[in-house]
């Protein structure tokens, strides 16, 4: 079975195609600039990376050049549309209606477009991808897999936020944490590597640009660092995480602002890129810390810190912890990060393998044999954890 999988930003759309049986990636791609320029990425299994520039007005522009390069005759991976046998989209923001995955109907899509309040500049774009799909591929089975949906797990006294109770009630205020999918495919994994034992209590530390941490308790989520939005929880590239709510009142009051601007200044202008006076690549960062700039160190030491501190707390939240997994483009990549987030773990009995925390890009278990907690790196793949439960649906 093939599978198109979907993820639409408000100005990009990613896809890759699947082969449900083998799970082998057929191909992939990706277009940018949706709305200004328009610029198209794509590249089949074994073959070289094309790119273009091609107007994309529209989402519907941009799906019509992704079938379009799906089936060309020289580099294209299908003999036709009708070699898609089902379409996998990825929704940011499930509120509290869509708490799993959904074949896609009317009903689905107007409760994606109530959410919109809460993740405007996803949940509308994915609207518009679907829509766009539906135009094209009308008799194709579609799916929804929504980021927040494995976090609806986490019980009231970790998704409630002790404001009054109407703010949850009337306008669906509360804790719901993020990057759900890939939570829920390296959880399942860890599971797997751990000989699927009768119980379990696994930590994941998705460290990107946007970065969450999550513990799950026999497979299901029971807490995640992010909050209403992604803004909340680790320092992150650009986001400032946990912040005291005062001090938006304060910098308005100060300097005047409103209070978009602060969040935009939250959301955009904070995190390590402000702690290291402008960088939010993390390779830069550690460069510019060996060569002695504090401002960097500062950048590196608060984020292992904060990450840290999540891990301990959500140690006491399960009462032990089996599995730590990293994962995402910094905790597969970056043994630095990960050696300084394990150094204040070793109170748990946790021992790190220096020669296998060298490891980049790949599954491997990065704790020595006599760790009382096993530590892996597991590379996330959402894209695959869409097709599966895509098809899982159909089926």
């Amino acid at each position: 079975m093939n599978v198109l999988v979907i993820n639409c930003g408000s100005s990009s759309l990613k896809f890759q195609v699947i082969d449900s049986e083998t799970e082998k990636v057929e191909a992939k791609g990706l277009c940018e600039r949706i709305g200004i320029d328009g610029n198209f990425t794509y590249q089949p299994a074994g073959g070289e990376k094309e790119e273009s520039e091609k107007p994309m007005p529209t989402h519907n522009e941009a799906v019509s050049y992704v079938i379009e390069a799906l089936t060309n005759e020289k580099t294209g991976v299908l003999k036709s549309l009708d070699e898609i046998d089902c379409v996998g989209h990825r929704i940011v923001h499930g509120g509290t209606n869509l708490t799993h995955s959904y074949i896609i109907t009317e009903d689905v899509v107007k409760e994606i477009e109530d959410c919109a309040d809460l993740a405007p500049l996803h949940n509308t774009a994915h609207v518009l991808g679907i829509r766009a799909c539906q135009k094209l591929m009308p008799n194709v089975p579609m799916a929804i897999v929504c980021d927040t949906a494995f976090q609806q797990t986490m019980p009231p006294k970790a998704y409630l936020y002790a404001i009054p109770y109407k703010y949850y009630e009337e306008d669906k205020v509360r804790k719901y944490g993020f990057h759900g999918t890939s939570h829920m495919f390296v959880s399942q994994r860890a599971i797997e590597l751990m000989g699927n034992p009768d119980h379990s209590k696994v930590i994941v530390c998705h460290l990107g640009n946007g970065a969450s941490v999550s513990c799950e308790v026999d497979g299901k989520c029971m807490e995640n660092s992010m909050g209403l939005t992604p803004l909340d929880g680790l320092v992150m590239g650009t986001r400032c995480g946990d912040i005291d709510a005062s001090v938006v009142e304060y910098i308005n009051k100060k300097h005047g602002l409103s209070v978009q601007e602060i969040l935009n200044i939250f959301n955009k202008e904070s995190g390590v890129y402000a702690l290291s006076d402008g960088m939010s690549d993390f390779r830069d960062i550690a460069g510019a810390a060996e060569k002695g700039n504090e401002r960097a160190q500062l950048a590196l030491d608060m984020f292992a810190y904060r990450v840290a501190k999540y891990i301990g707390s959500y140690v006491a939240a399960m009462n032990g912890v089996d599995t730590i997994c990293f994962t995402a483009g910094i905790g597969e990549n970056n043994g630095m990060i990960r050696k300084m987030i394990c150094d204040y773990l070793t109170f748990l009995g946790l021992e790190l393998d220096t020669e296998a925390n060298k490891v980049i890009g790949d599954e491997k278990l990065v704790s020595t044999p006599s760790s009382k907690v096993k530590v892996y790196v597991i590379p996330t793949n959402e894209e695959l954890a869409i097709a599966r439960e895509t098809v899982a649906l159909l089926k």
